[in-house]
């Protein structure tokens, strides 16, 4: 697993994704997630062991790498984790939508 990455990531977090996560923590602390946590070979956003549940933010760079996120889903899918997505902007923009959607996957 590539801790030393995800340590760099974390660091070096988006917007969106300290937003959420401050959002998350606040909302949401019985569901303990990580951020930036690897998974196999993967580095996900945010995931709840608890629940299994992957919450991954996408910037526009995601726009140009659909193949790479569909095997990278299957595969944490085949894992027996959930994923859902949103976008950036989503995160920012409209939060209680987001946090709503995750509460529902919950």
């Amino acid at each position: 697993m590539d801790y030393k990455r995800a340590k760099i990531l974390r660091k070096n977090s988006t917007d969106a994704e300290r937003f959420l996560w401050r959002k998350l923590r606040e909302t949401m602390p019985d569901f303990k997630f990580r951020r930036q946590q690897p998974i196999g070979k993967y580095i996900v956003d945010f995931v709840s062991f608890k629940k299994n549940l992957i919450i991954e933010l996408d910037g526009s760079q995601h726009m140009n790498t659909k193949e790479y996120d569909e095997n990278r889903t299957r595969w944490l899918e085949s894992q027996g984790f959930r994923m859902i997505r949103f976008w950036d902007n989503d995160a920012l923009k409209r939060c209680d939508s987001v946090l709503q959607s995750i509460w529902e996957n919950i």
